[in-house]
């Protein structure tokens, strides 16, 4: 069984994923159906991680939105057709810099 640390290292090395993209910028990520799908893949591998994790650690940890994060892929898995790219875009210009370092912090804490 794999344990909270490897947990967070595969949130971080989907954020990395991400990142290589995003750098291209919004416009990109609206033209291109291959980056929108790139994105939500690894938007819902954080959020099947973050779900994973054991509560302890969520607990330890409430400045993570946990619950927003397992939310967001509970629609992108569960909801496919109601995906709203505005906010995929929005959650990874916006949301994902502030959750790589708070994921950086907690497994340097580890």
């Amino acid at each position: 069984m794999r344990d909270d640390r490897e947990k967070l290292q595969d949130i971080l090395d989907a954020i990395e994923r991400i990142d290589r993209y995003t750098a291209q910028g919004r416009q990109a990520f609206e033209q291109n159906e291959l980056i929108q799908a790139w994105f939500t893949q690894n938007l819902q591998v954080i959020g099947e991680a973050s779900r994973s994790l054991s509560s302890t650690l969520r607990t330890h940890h409430p400045e993570v939105p946990w619950a927003k994060i397992i939310g967001m892929r509970n629609i992108l898995t569960h909801n496919y057709f109601e995906i709203d790219l505005d906010i995929v875009w929005l959650t990874v210009a916006q949301e994902l810099p502030s959750l790589k370092q708070a994921i950086t912090d907690i497994l340097q804490s580890l």
